[in-house]
């Protein structure tokens, strides 16, 4: 029986295929099995152990090999969660192997070695699909580098822009992201030795050494210090992906209103049988960026949770460690998805120039009011201009008269002749500024185009 998100049939095709096989129950096995293996390795090397019992060690650190339905009746009865697997392990590497299986590790070594594996698979995905959905912004922000559009603050039209410039700022903001993530991953995640409070004390002087070559031989950094109560490194990651759902959110949310009936300016990808309601037939709504949204909230709720997770008893606390273990794999999966789910949007989005030119005249040239004002602070002082114009501008909107006609009529030009390009200044078109060359800049700069 599915009961939970990631696999019910409602929302299970939410979340990425791939991260959920990384953190699947097999998989988190498996990752705990090369754990142990190269920690055997690494024994073995320094003497530590016999070398027969690491090469059995290895070649039995097999997931096939185990009964998961006995494991997860087992691990219930012990009320712990590696003990039963390390039980099936010894039977199936015999003596004298099983004797020198995590020799001198404790459960939450493991686990978080483990974890930081599966991590690093999780972030290549991640990351790959960043790449993906940064290329393709970027392709359609050349493509429509001089396309303008209205530029809007707080929900109004403010001065004009080129669409080119809008997706910029989206790629610019993506790829600061993608950075923040892969400079904090070697740290975040590391290899962790230390046995039970992190000593190495049943090891001795050849701990931190078995550590450094485990890491090596798992392609990881060792922890060094590896405190149980620690989780600072981990929490820092998560925080960078709790930023990543921000703009993913914010790139989400200018999606859908770009998309509403009213405006029209974009529409992400559609296909016949794609519904939008049981009764409405009409409707093609703008669900994936709606799925962004949600999954970049469900992102967000977590990173408080991955924080308070940081504040441990002692030098091991299971209520803390028990709620990061179960915390990290959703948190992996929905923060892949979140990188998938904006590929997917950024590879559909069909835009409309002609809605944004539409919209961009709905208020007959009021949008470049400012380009105006700036001529006409040659005539008078930049107060002097701003007060006409707010005035003239108020007017214009109340009573649904033409603006330059009530810049003609302002009282003030009874002293102030006129501009000669006045009018030429109320072409939107004409006033986007930078736009253009800042968009041709970003995408070289944040893409290999």
């Amino acid at each position: 029986m599915n009961i939970g998100m990631f696999e019910s049939f409602v929302t299970g095709h939410w979340f990425s295929g791939e991260a959920k096989h990384i953190w699947s129950d097999v998989a988190t096995l498996q990752a705990w099995l090369a754990v142990e293996a190269a920690l055997a390795r690494a024994q073995a090397e320094l003497g530590v152990i016999p070398a027969d019992a690491a090469r059995t060690i290895a070649e039995k650190a097999d997931a096939r090999l185990f009964d998961l339905e006995r494991l997860s009746r087992d691990i219930a009865f012990a009320q712990h969660p590696l003990v039963p697997v390390l039980h099936q392990f010894e039977e199936l590497c015999g003596e004298p192997a099983a004797g020198f299986i995590h020799w001198g590790a404790t459960t939450q070594n493991i686990f978080d070695t483990a974890s930081s594996l599966q991590m690093f698979q999780t972030h290549r995905l991640l990351v790959g699909h960043l790449d993906t959905a940064i290329a393709a912004f970027g392709k359609l922000a050349l493509e429509h580098q001089a396309t303008v559009m209205p530029g809007r603050t707080h929900g109004q039209h403010a001065l004009p822009m080129t669409f080119g410039f809008k997706l910029a700022g989206w790629i610019d903001e993506l790829d600061r992201q993608r950075d923040r993530l892969t400079r904090r991953l070697t740290s975040s995640f590391v290899a962790c030795l230390g046995g039970a409070i992190g000593t190495f004390a049943a090891m001795g002087d050849v701990g931190r050494v078995v550590e450094a070559r485990m890491a090596e031989q798992l392609g990881l950094h060792p922890a060094r210090l590896p405190m149980r109560s620690s989780y600072d490194r981990v929490s820092d990651y998560v925080s960078a992906l709790g930023l990543l759902a921000g703009t993913a959110q914010k790139i989400a949310q200018d999606v859908v209103f770009m998309q509403r009936t009213e405006i029209g300016e974009v529409a992400e990808a559609f296909h016949m049988g794609k519904v939008g309601s049981s009764t409405m037939a009409q409707k093609r709504n703008p669900s994936t960026a709606l799925l962004l949204s949600s999954l970049a909230r469900m992102m967000r709720a977590r990173v408080p949770a991955a924080l308070e997770a940081m504040v441990r008893m002692d030098e091991g606390d299971s209520s803390a460690t028990n709620v990061s273990d179960s915390l990290l794999p959703e948190i992996a999966i929905i923060a892949t998805s979140i990188a998938e789910t904006l590929s997917t949007l950024a590879q559909g989005l069909v835009v409309y120039p002609e809605a944004m030119r539409r919209n961009l005249e709905l208020s007959n040239g009021l949008i470049a009011s400012e380009a105006v004002m700036m001529r006409m602070t040659k005539l008078m002082g930049r107060h002097e201009a701003h007060q006409l114009l707010y005035e003239a501008a108020q007017r214009s909107q109340s009573d649904g008269v033409p603006f330059m006609t009530t810049i003609n009529e302002h009282p003030l030009f009874a002293k102030h002749e006129l501009a000669q390009d006045l009018a030429q200044a109320l072409v939107a078109s004409a006033y986007v500024g930078e736009s253009v060359a800042i968009t041709i800049e970003t995408v070289a700069r944040v893409t290999d185009q």
